[in-house]
């Protein structure tokens, strides 16, 4: 689905963001970037759907190479989802704003319509459908700003940092919400510092440092490798950190998520 081949990028200041990049995420692969601000997890996702070009090196989605077809284009099989929704919301009502991909996209009217109010419906929204998004809060623009891009059905969904201004019980839909789009074959990419909530969904992970690579593999592998994540600046799991601890008891030292911990912790003590 996306391939990344020895991806170089230099921004016009001089600040060489990425280095020998090279990847590959296939088709109805769930996957999560992290590492420390500045690690150029955002420079490499922008490449996705061609917000980027490369300095160096080449970026291809479904076979065809990001610098020979428009932003546009791409963004009909990769949506992406920005950081501050702010710079991703300009329309004057939340149903406008998510009705205005799909006319661009040329999509009739009474499909339009059932797309809307489906996107409206599946992020919680209904009741907002005729507000502007400017008035909303932080958390409820990332939401309109999700439903934005998956009313158009992209195979691709890409996130930088949804969870940020979400409380837990939205965090936990998100969750569930990204498993069922996996689930139902969407790839889907998640750029996040919140290691709680990447330890609970068990994803393919990436850590990135400088502008390279230095980890990709199964959470359950990645997230308890204490010298790898040093070196991405990212901390262990709170549950993870709590099993290493517990040695006199011989825990699995690989636990990362709470529902795990918690079957292990009946099983020790003789619960029900």
């Amino acid at each position: 689905m996306i391939e990344i081949k020895d991806l170089w990028f230099t921004y016009p200041n001089g600040v060489e963001a990425l280095r020998n990049i090279s990847l590959e995420i296939r088709k109805g692969e769930f996957v999560a970037i992290m590492g420390q601000n500045g690690a150029g997890k955002t420079t490499l996702i922008k490449h996705f759907n061609g917000l980027l070009k490369p300095s160096k090196g080449a970026v291809l989605v479904d076979g065809v190479n990001t610098e020979s077809v428009s932003v546009a284009k791409l963004a009909r099989k990769v949506g992406f989802i920005f950081q501050n929704p702010d710079n991703q919301l300009f329309c004057e009502t939340v149903e406008d704003e998510i009705a205005f991909a799909l006319k661009n996209f040329g999509f009739k009217e009474a499909p339009l319509k059932r797309r809307v109010t489906w996107a409206l419906n599946l992020l919680g929204l209904m009741e907002y459908r005729k507000a502007s998004p400017f008035m909303l809060s932080g958390g409820e623009r990332k939401r309109v700003a999700l439903a934005s891009v998956l009313a158009w059905d992209p195979q691709v969904v890409v996130m930088d940092e949804p969870t940020i201004g979400q409380d837990y019980s939205q965090k936990e839909k998100l969750r569930q919400f990204i498993i069922q789009l996996n689930t139902q074959g969407k790839t889907v990419v998640v750029v996040t510092h919140d290691v709680e909530f990447v330890s609970e969904c068990n994803p393919r992970v990436i850590l990135m440092s400088g502008g390279r690579i230095v980890a990709d593999g199964i959470g359950k592998d990645v997230l308890t490798d204490v010298e790898l994540l040093t070196q991405a600046s990212v901390v262990l799991p709170q549950v993870t950190e709590i099993f290493m601890g517990i040695k006199d008891l011989e825990f699995p030292l690989d636990v990362i998520d709470l529902y795990e911990a918690k079957e292990l912790l009946l099983k020790r003590l003789g619960g029900k």
